[in-house]
């Protein structure tokens, strides 16, 4: 079994996944960690037992010399450190959003092109397996035609490091229509028109969105975000001739889905014909390193999806 050493810059909750995911990658082992805030490395010295833990990111990766490197710090300081990962050389997994707009965005995939590591987003909502499933059954069926998306939570207080929300938080389903609208096994839709409509609510960050999307695939998109309402929720549905499925991804993901009036599920060969199970962001990662290919969510990609969430927050309306 390939033994490739993985490290974490970032130890806070969004990198709890990330950890648990490098534990469950038998071909990877935990080299490394780097956090700035001290109480935090020491909680996870202890959970997650890395070789070596710093509070200096250069450090680590001058001792540890890690094969693949997950950046989870906020989306203001991504950009300097991915920088210095890809120029390095190193297999680099960003956090969304890659960065506070697309120009930072496009900062990186530059450096992907210019490095010898190369560069995945973490838009895990792709790799879901269920997610998966349905997407080469719409792709059997001859593709989407309509894809949308829900988004809401409660109100939620972002640290100041962040784009607003859409850009930072809702950006998984604003890159999961992109996703299930894609014609190819690898590719997502890309987005030519929108119509967006947005109206913020009296209290910070009660941001409000509806959103038409038109891509190149021909397939529309409806993306609905809303943040200061009563509770999270995050759903999607996708249809293609004859076929109809829905997605609630609030807690683990279930599918209900109809094929000319007659109800599905996925079943358990679907599943395992896509990775099982345990399929995740990192396995896939993992994979491309060791197979030499390109990931299905690469920076080049994520500039397209930043461009769509900054035209929805804008209310753009029109071509892109």
């Amino acid at each position: 079994m390939t033994d490739l050493k993985a490290a974490v810059i970032g130890c806070g909750g969004h990198a709890q996944s990330h950890l648990q995911m490098i534990a469950n990658e038998p071909r990877l082992r935990l080299a490394g960690i780097a956090e700035l805030d001290e109480e935090r490395l020491r909680k996870n010295r202890e959970e997650w037992a890395p070789e070596q833990a710093f509070s200096d990111y250069r450090q680590m990766l001058d001792s540890c010399a890690p094969d693949v490197v997950y950046v989870v710090t906020n989306p203001g300081h991504l950009l300097p450190i991915v920088l210095d990962c890809l120029d390095r050389g190193i297999n680099t997994s960003v956090e969304k959003s890659p960065g506070m707009n697309a120009g930072e965005t496009e900062q990186m995939a530059r450096a992907v092109r210019d490095s010898t590591g190369k560069g995945i987003v973490s838009f895990n909502r792709r790799y879901y397996p269920q997610v998966l499933a349905v997407r080469r059954r719409i792709r059997a069926g001859g593709g989407a035609v309509h894809v949308a998306a829900t988004y809401n939570k409660p109100l939620v207080r972002f640290k100041d490091a962040t784009p607003d929300p859409v850009i930072c938080d809702a950006i998984h389903h604003v890159d999961l229509i992109r996703w299930l609208a894609g014609s190819g096994p690898k590719e997502a839709a890309i987005p030519v028109e929108v119509r967006g409509m947005v109206q913020d609510g009296e209290r910070p960050v009660c941001h409000r969105h509806n959103a038409v999307v038109r891509f190149d695939t021909g397939a529309f998109g409806v993306l609905m975000s809303h943040y200061g309402v009563g509770y999270r929720i995050q759903r999607a549905e996708v249809h293609a001739e004859d076929l109809s499925v829905y997605l609630d991804l609030t807690r683990a993901p279930r599918v209900e889905g109809y094929e000319r009036g007659e109800a599905f599920s996925v079943g358990e060969d679907e599943i395992e014909a896509v990775g099982g199970a345990g399929f995740n962001e990192t396995a896939h990662f993992v994979d491309c390193i060791l197979e030499d290919r390109t990931p299905w969510s690469t920076l080049d990609d994520a500039v397209q999806t930043m461009r769509l969430c900054e035209a929805i927050r804008a209310g753009h309306v029109g071509t892109l």
